[in-house]
């Protein structure tokens, strides 16, 4: 009978965050701005970078996941190097958002709110993006992409691919 060996462990260097310690460390109401920067860092909030926020600033684990599953600038997950924001507001879903979101779903192979496979691509959608002249829209990081066929979206999140 075969084994299957226990997965390498992913870990964090927690070294990273010393000098966001030091600039917080005794300063009140630090809770947000040490969690900004420590997501600057690695990209998302994994539980050991949570444990060391509470260890260093003596609050509970408890109070940090609280504010991170609070806010949704927080996330537990990895994310994708590229965030696409799909709308699906009025304007854009009377002109076809729905079939810009299929189409993007079939190109990266995911779910809104979840992330490609390869660290690329986190897709969400989001209630209006504010071009409503231009719908249908995108956005891939700072970059609206407008007026949109499901046709296009390939050539669109190939110019993204590493």
């Amino acid at each position: 009978m075969s084994h299957n060996a226990p997965s390498p462990c992913k870990c964090v260097d927690l070294a990273k965050l010393e000098p966001v310690f030091q600039q917080y460390r005794k300063k009140t109401g630090a809770l947000i701005p040490v969690l900004q920067a420590a997501q600057d860092i690695y990209g998302y909030l994994p539980i050991e970078v949570m444990e060391s926020i509470a260890e260093n600033l003596n609050v509970p684990v408890s109070q940090v996941y609280g504010v991170v599953t609070f806010y949704a600038q927080f996330h537990l997950e990895p994310r994708g190097k590229h965030i696409i924001r799909s709308c699906q507001g009025t304007a854009c879903h009377v002109r076809g958002a729905s079939r810009i979101l299929g189409a993007l779903k079939e190109n990266l192979n995911v779910e809104p709110g979840h992330t490609t496979a390869d660290l690329q691509f986190t897709l969400e959608t989001v209630a209006c993006i504010g071009c409503c002249s231009l719908a249908p829209v995108i956005m891939v990081g700072e970059n609206a992409h407008a007026r949109l066929k499901p046709s296009g979206i390939a050539k669109i999140l190939d110019g993204y691919r590493d």
